[in-house]
């Protein structure tokens, strides 16, 4: 892969819409408390057997609650030359760990999409103030970052992962290694499958389906030692005649950044919201609750 290739997606991911804090407990009532939330947040990130989930027809999944999914690209310091959309797409460091920080304060539990797909076929029972982390496109600083500060808070997520730019240094990022996606995926975190180079799926036609689904997803399996279920739209756009496809490939719920879900396909249309840079804890708190 040459450079010019790796700076043009580093540059199109930038552009293209739809794709805690310092202080430390001082005193032992404060440090319990801390770890008591920790090991509860921990506790349930559950593992869920899938395999025997019975999938529900539209009308009843629909009819669930919507849980809140939060969708993170890069989280670092911004630089002199971002613009709007690469500053929208881009939060920094210290709002991040303040962000978390007021998610844990708030009473939100983390929960994987295993623990979504249970409860939005069967209404299987999730912990209090529920709500999915997800982080797109392999960037180094969700391993170096995002990966301490949601230990922190027992937190786990879903990473969607783009096999091109795996252990590659770009012009304007730097990516996750094999070893680095390995090891979120044995902390217990989900890996899911972003595509090869992150390709418009609705444009998908011939041996795409091979190249953008099928030797990412072995990829990713043989890294992880694990089965690769989930899928995220690149820009969150989908069309119905690509959902046959994921179907037939054994995916079993697909992420967008879309207002509405499918009416037939509610589990291949699983919303999620942009968390951006300019947000607040506060901002982004009151679109938890305003957007779900």
């Amino acid at each position: 892969m040459n450079k010019n290739f790796l700076t043009l997606i580093a540059a199109a991911l930038i552009f293209t819409a739809g794709c805690q804090s310092k202080s430390q407990p001082t005193d032992k009532t404060t440090t319990d408390t801390t770890e008591n939330l920790v090991s509860e947040n921990t506790a349930n990130a559950a593992k869920v057997d899938v395999s025997k989930v019975k999938v529900a027809d539209a009308k009843t999944i629909l009819a669930r609650k919507q849980v809140p999914i939060l969708c993170y690209h890069q989280v670092r310091n911004w630089k002199a030359t971002d613009g709007q959309m690469g500053k929208d797409y881009t939060v920094e460091i210290q709002n991040f760990k303040d962000q978390m920080k007021m998610l844990a304060d708030s009473g939100y539990h983390t929960i994987l999409p295993d623990q979504l797909y249970a409860y939005l076929n069967e209404g299987a029972k999730l912990p209090s103030k529920p709500i999915m982390l997800t982080f797109d496109d392999t960037v180094l600083d969700q391993y170096t970052v995002v990966n301490p500060t949601l230990k922190k808070h027992g937190f786990k997520a879903a990473y969607f992962i783009m096999t091109v730019s795996i252990g590659k240094q770009g012009k304007f990022v730097n990516y996750m290694s094999k070893e680095q996606i390995k090891s979120l995926a044995d902390e217990g975190n989900t890996i899911g499958s972003h595509t090869y180079d992150h390709k418009n799926f609705k444009k998908y036609e011939g041996k795409d389906w091979e190249e953008q689904l099928d030797k990412p997803t072995k990829k990713l399996e043989e890294i992880t030692g694990k089965k690769i279920e989930y899928f995220a739209y690149p820009f969150g756009l989908w069309n119905a005649a690509g959902i046959p496809e994921l179907k037939k490939r054994g995916f079993k719920m697909a992420f967008s950044l879309a207002d509405k879900r499918d009416e037939k396909d509610p589990l291949f249309t699983v919303r999620r919201i942009i968390a951006s840079g300019f947000w607040s804890p506060k901002t982004l708190h009151n679109s938890i609750v305003k957007s779900f």
